[in-house]
């Protein structure tokens, strides 16, 4: 056998942590931004994505100064997921 079968560190399942988090992030960032219309629709999954944002890029930051991942990925992840769900518990707060 010419090559080896053992893993690098980008083979890693926390590469995709930081990329999760800016996905779920920016869903979140939307869903709590948006028009009162679409915001109706996706309150829900703004507050889950918020949640899981957050936890999903504080963990890949944790991976990340390990070298398992991106840095910039997590980070971004993370602040647009705590945009996410500041934007959402302000906007509850102030219905009531």
């Amino acid at each position: 056998m010419a090559g080896t079968t053992t893993s690098g560190a980008s083979d890693t399942p926390a590469t995709a942590l930081g990329p999760t988090a800016l996905v779920l992030g920016a869903l979140s960032a939307l869903g709590a931004f948006s028009a009162l219309g679409t915001w109706a629709f996706l309150f829900p999954w703004s507050v889950l994505a918020g949640a899981l944002a957050v936890t999903f890029g504080a963990l890949g930051m944790h991976h990340a100064r390990r070298g398992a991942g991106r840095m910039w990925t997590s980070v971004a992840g993370t602040v647009l997921g705590a945009a996410g769900l500041v934007g959402t518990v302000t906007l509850l707060w102030a219905m009531f």
